[in-house]
């Protein structure tokens, strides 16, 4: 943290809040401009702070947050007129009527989300609209409520520097709130609601406290409002003022704090100054708007950051807590359970998808103090399964029981609390919290301190302790302060793994752990889950076969929905049924595993093609962190290209350059003789340069066949073409994306590539995650690809790569170790050994901690 605190006090926030409202103030007397418009300035800015409490930290999008700030106008206005002695207790009044008005709207609209949400909060303001404008006896109707008396703050200067004062208190309350643990539950609920419930967090109650704080915050500063003009309108309620408040905080800057302060004060003041010239001042002041957006998408504030070369959110500060001298080693706390009794039962577990059956009459029991592996082809149902004990997906038919209890009806978070928890397939990580902020949230879900909102979340010792102990048993201490999407993808499965483990639970569910990691890796967490082993009860999914015997104590197979076989790791291996299903060979081949897809002969006559990728010297990376470091590098045509390296070293980053993704700081790339340092990813893409990305990144929503015909142009392949290249995608091709297991994913992101005509295609991690069979499949689509286009694969697995490829780099921090022939890196064990941490099949003794 920073070691300067007049530094530290200087910087924060709240101090420019009242900086900027005392030289509004002082401006304001010596300019003769009314006291007034700078008392409204203040209100709304406290107006969109409340309502940035949602957008910015929670998520939440609110087109009538109104409702509150005009009801609250109504609240004080009545109560002052028949229940009320002064204005402090009708504001108190307006504060407590917000909160409850908040807790019972949002019971009923949070059980929406996005648009729909948003849609309904507008509803929620045009009711009460039509409600104070048509009751007249009660509200006055049309004319309102006039005369509403100010007994105590008579005069404007005194009311002017009450709600100044108490405007920047407020401020100060949300800025607690933001560092507080309920408020960084807010912004991890922000990213990925789905992983916040899979730690433990009641989400739609934590959405609630936020709506009704929200609510609170808004309604005070509707109260101020009608104390200000002395009168409340229904005006303010219409879906004409609906908006007023998000705009200023889009204007001022979404994912900034002072945002609202500076929105405010440009909405005002232009209302004012415009309104002045022409009734339909919305005609100006509509396209400054869209200038600014367009030219800042984080508003005023991020013009500021600019001229500080510094773009970043500043909604909460950007340091971490100081790394401990000596961190504790992870120890995890061992369950006390008789070993011969099971803490999970599944009996005659059942799921359909319309016609596709993905569990079918499933038992399975899962023994404590065990690591039991779950395997199987992809689109097996393994997901699926996984999804329905962890409580994602209900079943069916059947019943999951968890330490003798039926868990069938409980919801993911009250599953987690009883001590069962998972880790995710695709990755479910906090991509704009630090790495150090991704642990700590889950570390602190089981804390009874995670929905404290006074307490500095950054000075619980105990959780950050522990944060800190996850994050080196993981290797990731050295990156605790960068943030999740700077990190590699490697990086990232590792962190997944981090805040898996942060939930202490007494069965937990990995779901594919080691995808995307490299050896020296894979071994780390290969040793870390046998250990857990030995405390818990680990449920594992995973392709790598050779370490899923090597490490597992029990073995399951699941195919076509079905368990096929069941017992010691070796015995279910050498079941004919596995290898046949699993394995896609019959029981008197080789395991796919040991198979590799060589190159044709003349293949290799490519190395002597043309040069159509040249990068020199390259530097690039993200916000101001630099990855690579004078990278040179080249492709030529017709040739297959292996680009190797442990994580974090820069291969992806090395693609999203080519693409024009990642930010380029020195040296140039030339492609086909054209330089393409600055393009922009689409024209790169129309100059024949394409890229499967990892993850596969598909449109879930759209077909396999809308997927493909999206992407094509003409000139690419043909889909008769991509149908014999991957026969499987004719018969998928009306199925959804997001209903395709993961090797059917990596066929349409390969096919989606083709639909357009390239010369260089870059794969990353084409095979991650794929069972040998599919990854088999893969790479012969792969080997018939170089008569398409030159290729470059980012790959962990040297040995699955080398053989398919004519030319070899291999990368160490940002930079290449080597350069050249594949077969020459295949054949030199050593350099594999001492530039990618790669060692040969392990024994399971070497697991055992």
């Amino acid at each position: 943290m920073n070691s300067n605190p007049c530094s530290s006090v200087l910087r924060h926030p709240l101090l420019w809040v009242a900086l900027v409202f005392a030289a509004l103030s002082f401006g304001a007397v010596q300019f003769g401009i009314p006291l007034s418009r700078i008392t409204e300035i203040a209100i709304y800015t406290l107006y969109g702070a409340g309502v940035s409490l949602l957008v910015g930290y929670t998520g939440l999008v609110p087109f009538g947050a109104s409702v509150f700030f005009g009801c609250a106008s109504y609240a004080v206005g009545i109560g002052m007129r028949s229940i009320f002695t002064n204005e402090i207790e009708a504001l108190v009044f307006a504060i407590v009527f917000s909160l409850a008005l908040g807790g019972i709207v949002g019971l009923v609209i949070l059980r929406r989300r996005g648009l729909y949400f948003s849609l309904l909060t507008l509803a929620c303001s045009q009711i009460a609209y039509e409600v104070a404008f048509k009751w007249t006896d009660f509200t006055g109707g049309e004319n309102g409520m006039q005369d509403v008396a100010r007994p105590w703050l008579t005069s404007m200067t005194a009311f002017h520097a009450f709600s100044i004062v108490t405007i920047v208190l407020a401020m100060g309350f949300l800025w607690r709130l933001a560092h507080s643990p309920f408020g960084r539950v807010l912004q991890a609920l922000r990213d990925n609601e789905q992983r916040v419930s899979s730690l433990g967090y009641n989400t739609y109650r934590v959405k609630l406290v936020a709506f009704a704080i929200s609510a609170a915050v808004v309604g005070y500063a509707g109260g101020l409002l009608a104390l200000l003009v002395q009168g409340v309108y229904a005006n303010n309620l219409s879906w004409q003022h609906a908006g007023d408040a998000l705009l200023m905080v889009v204007l001022g800057g979404v994912h900034q704090f002072l945002g609202p302060l500076w929105g405010a004060i440009s909405f005002v003041l232009l209302q004012d100054k415009l309104s002045a010239i022409t009734e339909n001042w919305w005609l100006i002041f509509a396209p400054i708007i869209v200038i600014v957006a367009l030219l800042s998408p984080e508003g005023i504030q991020g013009f500021f950051q600019r001229l500080r070369r510094r773009t970043r959110w500043t909604l909460v500060r950007d340091e971490i807590p100081p790394r401990p001298a000596v961190i504790e080693p992870f120890e995890s706390t061992k369950i006390v359970r008789d070993p011969n009794k099971p803490i999970l039962s599944v009996r005659n577990l059942g799921k359909r998808f319309g016609s596709i059956v993905t569990a079918n009459g499933i038992d399975l029991d899962v023994m404590p103090y065990q690591l039991h592996s779950f395997i199987g082809p992809n689109g097996a149902g393994k997901t699926t399964f996984f999804n329905m004990l962890s409580g994602l997906l209900r079943p069916d038919t059947g019943e999951i029981v968890f330490e003798g209890r039926n868990v069938n009806r409980l919801l993911m978070f009250e599953r987690v609390r009883l001590g069962l928890a998972r880790s995710f397939q695709i990755l479910s990580v906090f991509k704009e919290l630090t790495a150090f902020e991704n642990v700590r949230v889950a570390v602190q879900a089981r804390s009874p301190q995670r929905h404290a909102i006074w307490r500095d979340a950054y000075r619980i010792d105990a959780i950050n302790a522990r944060t800190w102990t996850l994050l080196q048993a993981v290797g990731l201490d050295h990156r605790a302060a960068e943030k999740c999407a700077n990190l590699s993808h490697g990086e990232q499965r590792l962190l997944e793994i981090a805040v898996s483990l942060a939930t202490d639970a007494k069965l937990l569910l990995l779901d594919e752990p080691l995808a995307g990691l490299a050896e020296a890796d894979r071994e780390i967490v290969g040793k870390l889950i046998r250990r857990l082993a030995s405390t818990h009860a680990v449920l594992l999914i995973e392709h790598d076969i050779d370490r899923v015997i090597a490490l597992s104590d029990r073995l399951t197979v699941l195919h076509q929905g079905r368990l096929i076989a069941d017992g010691k790791p070796r015995d279910v291996a050498n079941h004919p049924d596995v290898i046949s299903a699993y394995l896609g060979k019959s029981k008197d081949e080789a395991p796919a595993s040991a198979s590799v897809i060589a190159m044709p002969t003349a293949a290799h006559h490519a190395r002597s093609g043309e040069v159509i990728v040249k990068i020199e010297q390259l530097c690039a990376g993200y916000q101001g962190s630099q990855v690579l470091d004078r990278l040179d590098m080249e492709i030529r045509a017709g040739e297959v290209v292996a680009l190797l390296g442990r994580n974090g070293v820069g291969k992806s980053t090395t693609l999203r350059a080519m693409m024009g993704v990642a930010q380029i700081g020195a040296g140039r790339i030339v492609f086909d003789g054209k330089e393409i340092t600055h393009a922009k990813p689409h024209e790169i893409n129309r100059l024949g340069l394409s890229m499967v990305p990892e993850g596969r990144r598909l449109f879930p929503n759209l077909t396999v066949l809308e997927n493909l015909v999206l992407a094509q142009r003409e000139g690419g392949a043909s889909l008769d073409e991509i149908y014999g290249l991957f026969p499987k995608l004719k018969i998928l091709q009306k199925s959804k994306a997001d209903a395709l297991s993961g090797g059917e994913r990596q066929m349409v992101a390969i096919a989606r590539a083709l639909m357009v005509p390239s010369r260089v295609i870059l794969l990353d991690e084409p095979f991650e995650g794929l069972a040998p069979a599919v990854v088999k499949d893969i790479m012969e689509a792969v080997v018939q690809l170089r008569s398409r286009a030159s290729l470059v694969i980012v790959e962990h697995h040297a040995e699955s790569v080398l053989p398919m490829a004519d030319r070899a780099y291999v990368m160490v921090n940002g930079q290449m170790a080597f350069a050249g022939s594949a077969q020459t890196l295949a054949g030199d064990a050593a350099l594999q050994a001492r530039l990618l941490g790669v060692t040969g099949e392990q024994e399971r003794t070497q697991y055992v901690a």
